[in-house]
């Protein structure tokens, strides 16, 4: 217990410190959001990374994957390294970097304002993320909890509170750079951490060809393959179909989600953005690879911990019960590991979601004339705001925590992915198209939560995203096009001839 304890004094008092060192660096409102736009790519890198997995991942997702599909869940965190990092930066990182600070966009939804030339589609932007990203800062805290829970035997509530004072003390302080600069202490811990991890469960089962043994040995209870043995350790598993469904919404419904975007905004230049993006999917590999593939050994570690009395499987108590029989020493290490994802995403969360209240709605809208001090202010209030709802919500959560991000990551990622990438692309996208595709996204995802027509809401989320790369193609094909020349003033910042040396230039 003092190891473990000493562990967390020392990661806390290195957050609080990055807070306060990171003040300087606050004094304005580009530098608060946006970190001047002068951020690294090894910052913004596990900036990016370390938003994408929480502990949601690791306890939620791991956990409830790992145990349905057994090894095959690997492969979510292939997808995840692929496609949720790899192509995004390709695809949406320079385009993002280049139009917001053409737009001077500072958020998600002052670039969709911007680019469509409608501050309508700003404020209802502005209103999804602030509502579904409640839900989603709410499933962190139940699960780095669930292994507090575990690791102290401390109660649900008081872990949340604590969890957010910490997460509020820095993001308060030092605004943007100082999540970037705590992400990426918190994204060494994790690489670190993983693999240790990984080691010694393995190494408790006798070693990884021992544990594949044990797990091919198990009978299968999905329908579909008929009670056969050795599903759990094959290369598709059980389910591949349903398994595809969260390979869709893990990895691409990053490319729609405001917190994740936002680094993209803030990265300083093209060098970065090319070295950002091996280190991301590199640290994406090693940390959501990792996790899926420990989560695959779940039916190896049965307990009475992670059965329901009435019959059924307590998915987040699954990864907290392969833990509880390491040593202290790993066990300190997997807290601190969890906790490092977990602050990272959540002050990710809460900056994006204050500054888009603030910059997006509140501005202009609500409170005319507000200089950069009012904004500041605004957003710090907003920051507690969000902080409390989402604990008030942590703490009598409706479901388990892959269900509320399944909720969250779809009704986002169907609402904004679809105009957000063609919009950096196409000229042609309509304004009508982004509404179809923002009440698509939110209505279809709203609508499944109360009547289950999908009974999985990852599923559903995928869907979701699916449907509004659809709808925004086919509605902008029948609908009123934006003023030709608003388009290609917007556009003109993808043209503009500059001069590089020759090491940097291969043309003629």
């Amino acid at each position: 217990m003092l190891i473990k304890i000493l562990f967390l004094i020392l990661f806390f008092g290195v957050m609080i410190y990055v807070g306060f060192y990171s003040r300087k660096h606050a004094t304005n409102m580009n530098d608060f959001v946006l970190g001047g736009r002068s951020v690294g790519p090894w910052l913004t890198a596990f900036a990016y990374g370390t938003s994408y997995f929480s502990a949601v991942v690791f306890v939620g997702y791991a956990g409830q994957f790992g145990y349905k599909y057994g090894i095959s869940a690997t492969w979510i965190g292939i997808g995840n390294a692929l496609i949720g990092s790899l192509l995004a930066w390709v695809i949406l990182g320079r385009r993002t970097r280049v139009m917001s600070n053409h737009l001077s966009a500072a958020t998600m939804p002052d670039y969709f304002g911007k680019r469509f030339d409608s501050n309508a589609l700003r404020i209802a932007a502005s209103a999804i993320s602030f509502i579904f990203l409640i839900p989603y800062t709410a499933s962190v805290y139940n699960g780095l909890s669930r292994l507090f829970g575990m690791a102290f035997d401390i109660p649900y509530a008081a872990c949340v509170i604590a969890m957010a004072l910490l997460t509020g003390v820095y993001v308060i302080l030092g605004g943007y750079m100082a999540t970037a600069i705590n992400d990426f202490i918190q994204g060494i811990i994790m690489l670190g951490g993983i693999v240790a991890v990984i080691a010694a469960v393995l190494s408790g089962q006798g070693g990884f060809i021992n544990a594949i043994k044990s797990l091919a040995e198990i009978e299968s209870d999905v329908p579909l393959t008929l009670g056969q043995k050795g599903v759990f350790a094959s290369f598709f598993g059980p389910d591949p179909v349903n398994l595809l469904g969260v390979v869709i919404l893990t990895s691409l419904g990053t490319w729609g989600l405001p917190q994740m975007v936002h680094k993209f905004y803030a990265i300083k230049d093209e060098k970065s953005i090319k070295y950002g993006t091996i280190i991301s999917t590199f640290f994406a590999i090693i940390i959501s690879g990792g996790c899926y593939f420990l989560g695959g050994f779940g039916r190896l570690f049965d307990s009475p911990a992670i059965h329901k009395e009435g019959g059924g499987i307590i998915y987040d108590a699954i990864i907290p019960s392969m833990l509880a029989t390491l040593p202290d020493i790993l066990v300190g290490i997997v807290v601190v590991l969890v906790l490092s994802a977990s602050m990272s995403t959540l002050s990710s969360l809460v900056l994006t979601s204050s500054s888009t209240l603030t910059l997006d709605l509140i501005k202009d809208n609500i409170i005319k004339d507000m200089d950069e001090k009012k904004q500041l202010l605004c957003i710090r209030i907003m920051l507690v705001f969000f902080i409390v709802i989402s604990v008030v919500i942590a703490l009598d959560p409706p479901t388990f925590i892959a269900q509320l991000m399944g909720i969250s990551w779809g009704a986002l990622a169907g609402a904004f992915l679809a105009p957000f990438m063609y919009g950096l692309y196409w000229k042609g996208v309509t304004k009508l198209s982004v509404w179809a595709s923002f009440a698509c996204g939110v209505l279809f995802t709203v609508s499944n939560m109360f009547l289950k027509f999908i009974a999985s809401p990852i599923n559903a989320g995928a869907i979701a995203m699916i449907l509004g790369l659809i709808i925004v193609l086919v509605v902008s094909m029948i609908t009123p096009k934006i003023e030709q020349k608003k388009v290609d003033q917007i556009f003109s910042c993808l043209d503009e001839t500059v001069v590089v040396h020759r090491k940097n230039s291969i043309e003629e």
